[in-house]
Parts: structure tokens; C-alpha cells; sequence
């Protein structure tokens, strides 16, 4: 191959070496005129051949995806290339891309500025994975916040578990020592229950004895012809036997609990205070005394009568004996 042909082939190699580069890239010489325009930058600008040497600023690249005259007039002035990252430009509503845009003054060997080159390197795909990678990180950050939260809440949960199991411990422990409490109480009370079934036992006899010496008391006092009345130390009627009912005209449950200086009988109960207080103090032993009185038929008559005390099982005195004896005129 001879130089002629060579020099001659060069031209159509460069640019077909320009047009198989992937990067859109332009080229303008030193006063703005488009001189160089691959094949991916005309199809990314719309270009075709007839805008090869127009000026940049009568083309619509000139302000897309950026301002390119003030950025080329600012790379003349750089002594370095120029680097633009990641600028947006939205073809259409539904398609936004973004572009990596490096400016490179051309020169002389000389050092003589004769054109500059802007190449647009598409990197959507890369602004996509990022976002993507960023949409991701920040979901997982909150999947680590949110796990981060359910760990705490789940300590949370285990230290209340265990406080509740440690207070259902405690809670048992005192049910058993409750428990074992009642089971004693229990012991307990069935012996006291035994106890009482033996008292109740003894009281049964006691008061079956004690009632046939009430009733032989009883009897012996019904043979009394003579009015016999018990006071206590709070001057109540303790006992009243027949006689004194016959006598007096009063029943024996009409008498009984009731004050002796109350009663409505046809006796001049004045007239025993001073001896039955005098026995009850222990200043007399027995005292005897006459007395006239109306009986229940309203006829008056004449009683002896005496006062004795009444000791206790301490031997203290508990109350009176009132013996009122009527005369011998006093009809049976």
C-alpha cells in the first residue's frame, strides 16, 4: 500500500473507529463549529451529516443535557479536563437518563488549542443499580431497625417471662407454706374438734346432772310452804318457788331476771333493802325480821322473815336467801 492510498484511507478509518465507540462524543474546533459527531451521539442528539460544520449554538445539543457552550468555554480556560457527574436529562416524561459528561481540550503539539471533545458516557444503568442499591440499603436498615426493635421488645418479653415465672415461684412457694399452714391449722382444728366433742361430752353429762339437781332443788323448794326468793348481788331475782307464786300472785317466769324492788307483789320490799344490802355487804350474817304484807286475795298478813347470805364455790357471797314464813292464821 502506497502513502497516497493510506493518507487517503485514514479519514474513513477514524471514523469508522468513532462511530464503533459505545460513548456518544462530539467534537468542535477551536470557534464552536461541530466538526466531529459519532454514530451514538447522532443518534442521541438527532444529528445528521448536514449539521456537521454548523455552529454548536445553532444546534439543539448546544443546551442538552446541559448548558455545552458555557462548558466548552470554560474547558478553553482549564488547564485539566473537565468532569460533569451523573447529569439528569429526561428524554421524555417517562424516561429520565443520566450521562457522565467529560470535556478534553484538543491541541497542537505546540500546545496551540484547536478543539475541544465532550464525551457523554450513558450511565442510567449504573444510576439505576445505585438507586436500587440505595432503595435496598434503606430497606434494609429499616429491617434492621425494625429487627433491632422486635429483639429489644423480645428481651423485653423474656425479662417479663422470667420476672412472671420468678413471682409464680414465689407465688407457689407461698401456696405450699400457706397450704402447709392450713394443713396444720387443720390438724389443729380437728384435735380442738375432738377436744370439743370430748367437752361437749362431759357438758352433756354435767348438764344432765345438773338438771336433776335443778329438778330435785326444784322439788325441794316446792315443798317449802314458806316464800323463798334468791337475789344476786344486782338485787335480780335468781329463784322463786311455788309459795311464793301462790303468795304473791306473781309466776315464776314473771319474777325471774327481774329487779326484786320492781316487783308489783303486796310487800313492802322498802322496808328489806336495808337488811338484804346488809347481808350482801357480809356486815350480818343472817338476819330475821317482821313484816306485814296484802297476799294475792288482798288480805293482809303477817311473815317472819330472815335474810342469809348465798356464797359462792370462792365462798364470797353471791346474793341473798329471802325466807318470808307466813303466821299460822295464814290459810293453807
Amino acid at each position: 500500500m502506497n502513502a497516497n492510498t493510506f493518507i487517503y484511507r485514514l479519514p474513513k478509518i477514524r471514523e469508522a473507529a468513532s462511530d464503533s465507540n459505545p460513548i456518544a462524543q462530539i467534537a468542535t474546533d477551536a470557534e464552536g463549529t461541530l466538526v466531529l459527531a459519532n454514530a451514538e451521539a447522532r443518534a442521541l442528539f438527532n444529528l445528521s451529516a448536514n449539521d456537521i460544520g454548523r455552529p454548536i449554538q445553532d444546534l439543539k445539543l448546544s443546551y442538552q443535557p446541559v448548558d455545552l457552550r458555557t462548558l466548552i468555554d470554560q474547558a478553553k480556560e482549564l488547564p485539566e479536563p473537565k468532569e460533569l457527574k451523573e447529569v439528569s436529562w429526561g428524554e421524555s416524561e417517562s424516561k429520565e437518563r443520566y450521562f457522565d459528561i467529560s470535556v478534553v481540550t484538543l491541541k497542537t503539539e505546540q500546545n496551540k488549542l484547536i478543539g475541544v471533545s465532550l464525551s457523554f458516557i450513558d450511565v442510567t444503568h449504573s444510576k439505576e443499580l445505585q438507586g436500587q442499591l440505595e432503595h435496598t440499603n434503606q430497606e434494609l436498615e429499616t429491617a434492621m431497625e425494625e429487627l433491632e426493635s422486635t429483639n429489644e421488645e423480645l428481651e423485653t418479653t423474656n425479662e417479663e417471662l422470667q420476672s412472671t415465672i420468678e413471682e409464680l415461684e414465689t407465688t407457689n412457694e407461698e401456696l405450699q407454706a400457706t397450704n402447709e399452714e392450713l394443713e396444720t391449722m387443720n390438724e389443729e382444728l380437728q384435735a380442738t374438734n375432738e377436744e370439743l366433742e370430748t367437752l361437749n361430752s362431759e357438758m352433756g353429762l354435767r348438764t344432765g346432772e345438773l338438771n336433776e339437781v335443778i329438778a330435785y332443788l326444784n322439788s325441794i323448794l316446792a315443798s317449802f310452804s314458806d316464800s323463798v326468793v334468791v337475789i344476786n348481788k344486782d338485787y335480780l331475782v335468781e329463784v322463786w318457788n311455788p309459795t311464793s307464786e301462790e303468795l304473791w300472785g306473781v309466776r315464776k317466769e314473771e319474777a325471774l331476771g327481774q329487779s326484786f324492788f320492781g316487783l308489783d307483789i303486796g310487800l313492802p320490799v322498802e322496808q328489806l333493802k336495808h337488811s338484804i344490802r346488809t347481808v350482801l355487804k357480809g356486815e350480818n350474817g343472817r338476819e330475821s325480821f317482821e313484816i306485814t304484807g296484802t297476799n294475792r286475795r288482798g288480805q293482809t298478813i303477817q311473815l317472819q322473815g330472815s335474810t342469809t347470805p348465798l356464797y359462792n364455790r370462792d365462798k364470797k357471797i353471791a346474793g341473798v336467801i329471802l325466807i318470808l314464813e307466813p303466821e299460822p292464821s295464814y290459810p293453807a
